[in-house]
C-alpha cells in the first residue's frame, strides 16, 4: 500500500482545533496501519506560527519546499480574514497538483480567493458561508451540510466538521473498521453524513431566556413521540397557548410546531442511521404516528425517503 502525504497549511492566526483536529484523525489511521499517512506541516517561510487561541505551532518546513502532496489540507481562523497575497498564490499555483484538496472551515475562503472553488458546491462554517456566497457567486454555498465533496476537492464546516471529514477521508482509504477504531480512540462519532445539518435542531435555535421555556425545550428533544401540541406545551410552562406560542417564538426564533418538527426529523434521521429498527417503529419513536407521514416530512425537508437516507447513510454494519 503506497503511503500518502498528507500536507497541513499553517499561518498566522489559524485555528488550532482546525489543524491538530484532521492531524489527529490521521496520525491515529497511520498508528492502526502503519506507513498509511505521512503527515507534513508546513508555513509560508518555514517559521512557527501563533494560532488565534496563543499557541505556537512549528511546522515541519517551508510551503515553497514541498512536493505535492496526496492530500492538501487547509485550516480555518481568524488568519483567513486577512489572508496573505503569497499564501494565495501558492494555494493557486499548488493547489492543483494536490489529488484531493481540503479546507476546513473558513479555509474554504483561500480557496475561494485562489480560484480553486469556482463551478463547485463548497461549504463553510455557518457564519461565513453568507460572506462566501456574496464576494464569490461562482461558487454554489451550501449552509447546511456539515461537510461537502464536488470531485476531489472537499470543504467542511467549523472545527469539529474537519474531524468528520478527516474520518470519512480515512474509511475511504482503508476502510470502516479504522476509521472506527480511530474515531473510538478520539471519543467521537464514527462519522455524521455529509449533509447533516451544522446545526442541531436544539443549537438552530435559541435557548429560551425563562427557565419554563427552557425546559419545555428540554422536554421536546427527550420525548418526540409525546404530545407536542401548543396546548399541552403550553400547560406544562403554566402559561395560557396564546401567551406560550408568542413568547416561545419570541425567544428562541421559532414557532413551537417549527422546533417540534425539527426535532422529530432529527431524531428519525439519528434512528436510521444508528438502529436497525423499523420504519414504522421510528416514525412512532419520532413523533409521527405513521411511516407515510415521516416519509412525508422526509421529502418535504430532505428530498429524500426514509429507506433511501437509510441506504445512504448508514453504515453497512452497525457495532
Amino acid at each position: 500500500m503506497a503511503q500518502r502525504t498528507v500536507l497541513v497549511v499553517l499561518f498566522d492566526d489559524v485555528q488550532s482545533l482546525d489543524v491538530t483536529g484532521p492531524v489527529e484523525v490521521f496520525a491515529g489511521a497511520d498508528t492502526c496501519t502503519p506507513g498509511s499517512y505521512e503527515i507534513r506541516t508546513a508555513s509560508l517561510d518555514g517559521g512557527p506560527v501563533r494560532t488565534s487561541s496563543g499557541l505556537t505551532l512549528v511546522p515541519d518546513g517551508a510551503l515553497p519546499d514541498e512536493a505535492g502532496p496526496d492530500l492538501l489540507v487547509v485550516p480555518g481562523g481568524r488568519g483567513t480574514r486577512r489572508a496573505d497575497p503569497r499564501l494565495v498564490d501558492w494555494l493557486r499555483r499548488n493547489g492543483p497538483r494536490a489529488r484531493r484538496l481540503v479546507s476546513v472551515c473558513t479555509g474554504a475562503i483561500l480557496l475561494a480567493e485562489a480560484g480553486l472553488l469556482d463551478g463547485r458546491r463548497a461549504t463553510t462554517h455557518w457564519a461565513y458561508c453568507e460572506k462566501l456566497a456574496r464576494d464569490h457567486p461562482e461558487i454554489d454555498v451550501d449552509a447546511d451540510p456539515i461537510f461537502v465533496r464536488d470531485e476531489h476537492v472537499c470543504t467542511s464546516a467549523g472545527v469539529t466538521a474537519g474531524i468528520d471529514l478527516a474520518l470519512a477521508l480515512v474509511e475511504e482509504d482503508l476502510g470502516r473498521d479504522v476509521a472506527l477504531t480511530v474515531a473510538r480512540h478520539l471519543v467521537v462519532f464514527l462519522r455524521r453524513p455529509g449533509n447533516q445539518a451544522q446545526f442541531s435542531a436544539q443549537l438552530a435555535a435559541q435557548t429560551a431566556s425563562r427557565e419554563p421555556l427552557r425546559d419545555v425545550q428540554q422536554w421536546i428533544t427527550e420525548h418526540p413521540g409525546g404530545d407536542l401540541s401548543v396546548e399541552a406545551l403550553a400547560a406544562r410552562a403554566r402559561l395560557s397557548p396564546r401567551h406560550f406560542a408568542r413568547a416561545f417564538r419570541t425567544e428562541t426564533g421559532l414557532t413551537p410546531g417549527r422546533y417540534v418538527d425539527r426535532v422529530r426529523l432529527e431524531h428519525a434521521r439519528r434512528l436510521l442511521e444508528d438502529t436497525g429498527d423499523g420504519v414504522e417503529e421510528i416514525s412512532r419513536a419520532s413523533g409521527y404516528g405513521t411511516p407515510e407521514a415521516m416519509r412525508r416530512a422526509f421529502v418535504r425537508i430532505l428530498g429524500t425517503a426514509p429507506a433511501e437516507y437509510r441506504r445512504r447513510f448508514r453504515p453497512a454494519t452497525t457495532e
